[in-house]
């Protein structure tokens, strides 16, 4: 019986992993599409997530080496930072399902409530747009938003 149950643990810590690492190389990418130097050794990228965020760097760097997954709090001023809705982030994360953050409206903002957008990365990726030349199309897509967006 204990056996089973170490199974289990390691078949749970396996998939933990492999979405901690899912979810951090997605981050990787929007950190790299906004500007980020997160390549190399004294780029500051992290640093300066951290203090953008305004979060603990030892939090982003648990996350980019793919030790931990942030807090809630840590995640929702990422987001923020990143301009990617803290609904996508908790999904992404494995934390809720789509099913736990329905959409009003069949995937419409219910009436008074602000248009749901996609970041250029994630229009790329629903899209199928190859993932080495999602960061050109969501350079071009850029051009065409509004001011801010």
């Amino acid at each position: 019986m204990a056996s089973s149950s170490r199974a289990g643990a390691r078949t749970d810590q396996t998939y933990r992993a492999a979405g901690l690492a899912e979810f951090a190389g997605w981050i990787e990418e929007l950190l790299r599409a906004r500007g980020y130097d997160i390549d190399s050794p004294r780029g500051g990228g992290r640093s300066k997530l951290a203090d953008d965020a305004g979060v603990h760097r030892a939090a982003v760097s648990r996350l980019l080496q793919r030790q931990s997954m942030p807090d809630l709090e840590t995640m929702r001023r990422i987001a923020a930072v990143l301009g990617v809705p803290l609904r996508e982030m908790l999904i992404r994360s494995g934390r809720l399902t789509e099913d736990d953050l329905p959409l009003t409206g069949g995937g419409r903002p219910a009436d008074g409530e602000d248009h749901l957008r996609l970041s250029p990365e994630e229009a790329a990726r629903r899209m199928g747009v190859p993932p080495e030349l999602r960061d050109l199309f969501a350079k071009v897509a850029r051009q065409f938003l509004p001011e801010g967006g």
